[in-house]
């Protein structure tokens, strides 16, 4: 039969779903020839954290599954993401609300608020503040400090309710509200005592993205003993305690629209809350980026290629940041070296590009972070895994060092080393960096741990990306501490500067005036663990999909596992790229970047073109 110059069968586009994630404000173009149905989910900004409350969470609107769908037009819409809320400096001061995030189809654009701020510690900020979900209440500064409401949510009203209220302060001042999050309220402080804040709200899971994630929970409020839970979702927990040494109130996570969590009245830092999220899933896109096998016709080839959607055969260069996963910190002994960060290999400002084909699918590993042992135990914890990118490997972190007996006391190398462990009579080296060696190097060594007998017990620092893990700081030097983890690399491939490979600290010891644990390097290094006497503390994990090394173990403590890591490919805005599976994403930039297309793999999977 004829069909355009080709024998053969005629084959028809596959049909079937376009999802496009927006962690930054841009532009949504539907992916088909003309107007089509979509769901949607906006989330806002999560409120700053007050100086008692927790902020409240980015207001939540979703079609999906089962709500009514969008009809987008063929022409471009606008979609804004909004930032996260400052936390409040302390006192007498506001913190920030959350901004809207806006999905801007005409006529029925879809707006969620900003979550509302956490309430302070004074007479002019003390309540709660209202939006999406509302704040949690703080206290007044001046006796017999009431406890005061938490914000209004779902302000202004739609429906369904985009968000909860925050909870209420106790009165005393030593408690804050938690902020209300997309599925429940903030809940109140409890005391005194036991001088609790409130728990954040729980956020809600939704998988419009094929795998679920929870969005917009409340951020915890602050407290004396302690700090309320963030909520599921992205709330940061609150602070605790009445001294400038207890833990402030941890952001909101990005891209979640977590509330941040509070501060404890004037002498720590709050958490600011979280920015917002876009996803647009077009259905029976008109075509997906999936295609029919067997034989075209020259018309149907004809047709897709004038409309631009047709797979480019021609080659074309991308940019790429290949990560691996950060070394576990050492565990037991007395103290234990923090693990190095993983491999940071990039092409992002200015390197080498890679080619790729069209039509051509490419396997990407993303590299796991190593496992500690659990504590006691003689045996080291894992390296972390490579990552792989075409031509390009990224080398898992090595392995802190144990403060038990030799050989172990030394680091293990890797894309950036281990640091080096310690106990009563004999430290530890720390382990190489850029192991096996690439140019541009790929990571730095761990530093050294020192041991004095009947005194002292320190380690090194794992290794980051662009600096090498710390020596112990040694007697006479002061302060007295183990080494901290090595800085990673900032790197804006994504659209935005994040910090990769972070080294982990080294664990402390516990005899007195031993010196405490180092901290982690910036770009999700693990801290060590700290020094309580005779107490075993465990390090802190490196955060995931930053290929941070995990924190080293103190006194017996066990190490912390290192950070996962992560591949990130930036295409030319002309070309068609696609992932899998699903918890993968592909965004395109604004505007000064021209439209580039950026693929985000947290987890191993395929680039396809």
């Amino acid at each position: 039969m004829s069909n355009g110059g080709i024998i053969g069968p005629v084959n028809d586009p596959t049909r079937g779903d376009v999802t496009t994630t927006f962690t930054a404000s841009g532009t949504y173009t539907s992916p088909g020839f003309g107007p089509g149905q979509a769901d949607y989910l906006v989330v806002a900004g999560g409120g700053g954290g007050g100086s008692f409350g927790g902020g409240g969470a980015g207001g939540y609107r979703t079609s999906f599954p089962g709500g009514t769908k969008l009809s987008v037009p063929a022409s471009p819409i606008t979609v804004t993401v909004g930032a996260g809320g400052a936390a409040s400096p302390g006192g007498n001061n506001a913190s920030g609300d959350g901004t809207n995030s806006v999905f801007a189809n005409s006529p029925s654009p879809i707006t969620s608020t900003g979550g509302g701020g956490g309430g302070g510690f004074g007479p002019a900020v003390s309540t709660g503040r209202s939006g999406g979900s509302g704040g949690g209440g703080g206290a007044p500064s001046s006796s017999p400090y009431p406890g005061q409401p938490g914000g209004t949510g779902n302000s202004p009203p739609t429906s369904p309710p985009q968000g909860n209220s925050g909870g209420a302060g106790v009165t005393g001042a030593t408690g804050g509200g938690g902020g209300g999050g997309a599925s429940a309220v903030g809940g109140d402080a409890i005391g005194p005592p036991p001088n609790t804040g409130g728990a954040g709200g729980a956020g809600s899971s939704n998988s419009i993205t094929d795998s679920p994630v929870t969005y917009a929970g409340g951020g915890g409020g602050a407290a004396g003993v302690t700090g309320g839970t963030g909520g599921t979702g992205g709330g940061g927990p609150g602070g605790v305690g009445s001294s400038p040494s207890g833990p402030g109130g941890t952001p909101g996570t990005v891209n979640t629209g977590g509330g941040g969590g509070g501060m404890y009245a004037t002498i720590q830092t709050g958490g600011a809350g979280g920015s917002g999220i876009v996803i647009v899933k077009q259905t029976a896109a008109n075509p997906t980026y999936n295609v029919a096998s067997g034989v075209w016709s020259l018309q149907c080839q004809y047709n897709y290629k004038k409309q631009g959607t047709w797979t480019p055969s021609a080659p074309f260069d991308v940019d790429y940041l290949v990560v691996a996963g950060g070394g576990a910190g050492g565990g037991s002994g007395d103290s234990s070296g923090g693990g190095g960060a993983g491999g940071y290999r990039t092409s992002f400002p200015g390197g080498t590009k890679i080619t790729l084909s069209g039509g051509t699918s490419y396997p990407i590993t993303v590299g796991g972070g190593g496992t500690a042992t659990a504590s006691p135990s003689t045996a080291k914890g894992t390296d972390g895994s490579p990552s792989i990118f075409s031509t390009i490997t990224s080398t898992g972190g090595g392995t802190g060092g144990l403060g038990t007996t030799s050989p172990t006391f030394n680091g293990n190398p890797g894309g950036s080393g281990g640091g080096g462990g310690s106990n009563a009579s004999t430290a530890g080296t720390g382990g190489t960096g850029n192991s096996p060696p690439v140019s541009p190097s790929q990571g730095n060594p761990g530093g050294n741990g020192f041991g004095q007998p009947g005194v002292r017990r320190l380690s090194g620092g794992g290794g980051g990306a662009s600096a090498a893990g710390s020596n112990s700081t040694n007697p006479p030097s002061s302060p007295v501490k183990s080494g901290n983890g090595g800085a990673g690399s900032a790197n804006s491939i994504s659209g935005s500067p994040v910090t990769y490979a972070g080294g982990g600290g080294g664990g402390g010891h516990a005899d007195p005036g031993a010196g405490s644990g180092g901290n982690g390097g910036s770009g999700g290094g693990g801290d060590g663990g700290q020094t309580p006497v005779n107490t075993p503390n465990n390090g802190v994990a490196g955060t995931i999909n930053t290929g941070g090394g995990g924190g080293g173990g103190s006194v017996s403590g066990a190490g912390a596992a290192g950070g996962s890591g992560i591949v990130i490919i930036r295409a030319p805005g002309s070309v068609g790229i696609d992932v899998s599976p699903a918890t993968n994403t592909v965004t395109t930039l604004p505007a000064p970047a021209g439209g580039c297309k950026v693929a985000t793999f947290t987890v191993s999977g395929t680039l396809t073109t």
